[in-house]
């Protein structure tokens, strides 16, 4: 019993676990195949000059470093910040950038600087789980709109914002992740970038785009950011969690002067200021080390690790299953065969040592039962390799189950709230 229940805020009640964060005490076991968590692979981070980085950072400004800070951000970082994005055509001043605890702050302060109880946001369909908790915590109505193999449909976007009109609602913002989509893998081509930015501009709809993988592509360099080819109607969040390391928790708001001021103000009534040494800390590898020949260390073992995923999938999945072949990032969007529950097949995986994450975790009406996120980031190849033959090994087992007593998932439905949702342009095994 809870002796505080009936004192909490009535926003607390949309507050809930993520799906991902209830498998880490299951998934993280060494006999379990974890592709659930998207968790960064850092083996081939240089410690050594990392190391020596921060050596230098305490003896010579430690005492800079571990002291308060700005609310909106060291200059030096800022900087460098604008450096980075520059590699995806973005074109900033570092007074336009403020600094967050991770992309996942920056979202929630947008959201909070916008967003009242009730106001509506929307969002691909599937989503990122972290975006969903956020748009939930601050008592937001949610509209997922449908995808395809470019990713946001614009026709369902287009008519996810002529419903709202005609329910006399206004949209806060549309919220995406463009490239290496988290979960569906799947990337908007400049055209579709192009398509959505326009529909933007008729509706006066304000977009934030959340771009934590965008220079993880494996086959091409990094398309325009939506941000790149809009100044003015998109808030574009970073991180340094993907290409650099999670630990220091480092990401940043690019935004609009105006909209800038109030991130400040936001920021400092969260957290004071973002923790300073982390800043210092990320400079200074940027200023130390070759961090362009790192992402493309990264971007090469990313794809080995996507390779041996996309051939574990061929060789063990049974038939009628499908999954998106992603051109970057982290994941595969998997699709089960008509009358399969990811949900409820979850315990039995476990049982099995291997874990994912359905796909109910990723919509916010129940849907995506007959999807499952695998996230190929962390295990090496030969497990990952191990963790799709033990998956096929279930999926095996659930088909027979269904052929002796009948269907044992839901009715099949294609887990899109818009419009039918297809696993985009899947490989069928």
């Amino acid at each position: 019993m809870d002796h505080y229940i009936d004192r909490y805020a009535v926003r607390t009640h949309g507050m809930t676990a993520s799906a991902i964060r209830a498998l880490f005490a299951v998934a993280n076991r060494p006999e379990v195949v974890s592709l659930a968590g998207g968790m960064p692979n850092i083996s081939d981070l240089p410690l050594d000059v990392v190391g020596s980085s921060l050596q230098r950072l305490v003896l010579d400004d430690g005492r800079v470093a571990m002291q308060y800070g700005s609310g909106q951000g060291e200059a030096v970082l800022r900087d460098a910040i604008c450096e980075v994005m520059s590699l995806e055509g973005i074109s900033a001043h570092p007074d336009d950038v403020t600094i967050t605890v991770g992309s996942q702050q920056g979202l929630d302060l947008v959201t909070r600087l916008f967003c009242d109880p009730g106001d509506v946001v929307l969002c691909e369909a599937p989503s990122y789980v972290g975006a969903l908790g956020v748009f939930r915590a601050y008592q937001c109505e949610v509209k997922q709109v449908g995808m395809d193999a470019e990713g946001l449909d614009p026709q369902a976007l287009r008519e996810a914002l002529e419903a709202m009109r005609l329910q006399g609602k206004r949209v806060k913002f549309l919220y995406t992740i463009p490239s290496f989509h988290n979960p569906a893998g799947v990337t908007q081509s400049e055209q579709r970038r192009r398509e959505i930015l326009a529909i933007a501009r008729e509706a006066d709809l304000l977009l934030i785009e959340d771009n934590p993988y965008g220079l993880l592509g494996f086959d091409h360099e990094p398309l325009p950011t939506l941000r790149s080819l809009d100044s003015e109607l998109v808030i574009y969040l970073g991180t340094f969690s993907k290409t650099f390391a999670p630990g220091f928790r480092i990401g940043w708001v690019l935004a609009p002067h105006a909209v800038r001021e109030k991130l400040v103000l936001a920021q400092e009534s969260a957290t004071l200021c973002p923790p300073v040494f982390s800043q210092f800390a990320v400079a200074g590898y940027l200023r130390d080390h070759d961090w362009r020949g790192q992402i493309k260390i990264f971007r090469e073992m990313y794809r080995e690790r996507r390779d041996a995923m996309i051939a574990g999938l061929a060789d063990h999945l049974p038939a009628g299953c499908s999954w998106t072949t992603p051109a970057g990032g982290f994941f595969v969007w998997v699709g089960l065969p008509a009358g399969f529950d990811s949900q409820a097949m979850l315990p039995r995986a476990v049982t099995a040592r291997v874990a994912y994450v359905p796909g109910t975790a990723f919509y916010t009406d129940g849907l995506g039962s007959r999807f499952m996120r695998l996230s190929y980031c962390y295990p090496t190849p030969e497990r990952i390799i191990e963790g799709t033959r033990r998956l096929g090994e279930v999926l095996s087992r659930e088909s027979a189950l269904q052929e002796t007593f009948g269907t044992v998932g839901p009715a099949d439905h294609p887990g899109g709230p818009v419009q039918p949702y297809q696993a985009p342009q899947p490989n069928q095994s």
